[in-house]
């Protein structure tokens, strides 16, 4: 039996890294996608843990070379999934998580249709702006930057199965869980 594709997508701030990571602790048939990225490390990443850190060069070379299944360019910075690990896990019968944006999500429903797709949001806006601020790792430029991107996210809702609020952040695991559990009963069609 093969494994299931879960992607995650959230605007900068909804809080998907802090759910995917209690995802990944509560199961351990539940694998994370390490994305590749040309991006600087933030204080506390580790290469290989958090994403594989490349050079703009080396990224295009296997970009070149078809090693992603998707990639995107977001902040001005690239990030990729690899088509191997993807495909080794599905193989596997695991559960994928994939915590990516808008642009790459619609890239792996496009080439994976069986995917499950969730968008993590908070209330609105107002609140998304807050957090992105009260988290004081980016400059107010940058968080403009990262609500203007925020609002054309959300206009792609619907094209993703889920919504979910995230008010309260251990009932959106909860949820999410119970998304996830609900798709080994789930009819495959073709």
């Amino acid at each position: 039996m093969l494994g299931n594709i879960v992607v995650i997508s959230a605007p900068s701030g909804a809080g998907k890294t802090t759910i995917c990571d209690a995802i990944i602790k509560s199961d351990k048939n539940i694998l994370r996608s390490v994305s590749y990225t040309t991006r600087e490390p933030r204080k506390g990443e580790k290469n290989s843990r958090d994403y594989f850190f490349v050079k703009e060069t080396e990224f295009k070379q296997m970009l070149k070379s078809k090693k992603f299944v998707e990639f995107a360019k977001v902040h001005n910075n690239y990030y990729a999934t690899s088509k191997d690990f993807l495909n080794k896990t599905l193989r596997s019968g695991k559960t994928i998580l994939l915590e990516i944006d808008v642009q790459g999500a619609l890239k792996i429903k496009k080439q994976y249709p069986q995917s499950c797709m969730i968008f993590i949001m908070t209330k609105n806006l107002k609140v998304l702006k807050q957090r992105l601020i009260s988290r004081n790792k980016d400059s107010i430029e940058t968080i403009n930057m990262r609500i203007k991107n925020a609002k054309k996210e959300i206009q792609y809702l619907e094209r993703y199965d889920y919504l979910v609020i995230n008010a309260n952040l251990e009932e959106v695991i909860d949820s999410v869980k119970t998304i996830i559990k609900s798709l080994k009963y789930k009819i495959i069609k073709n």
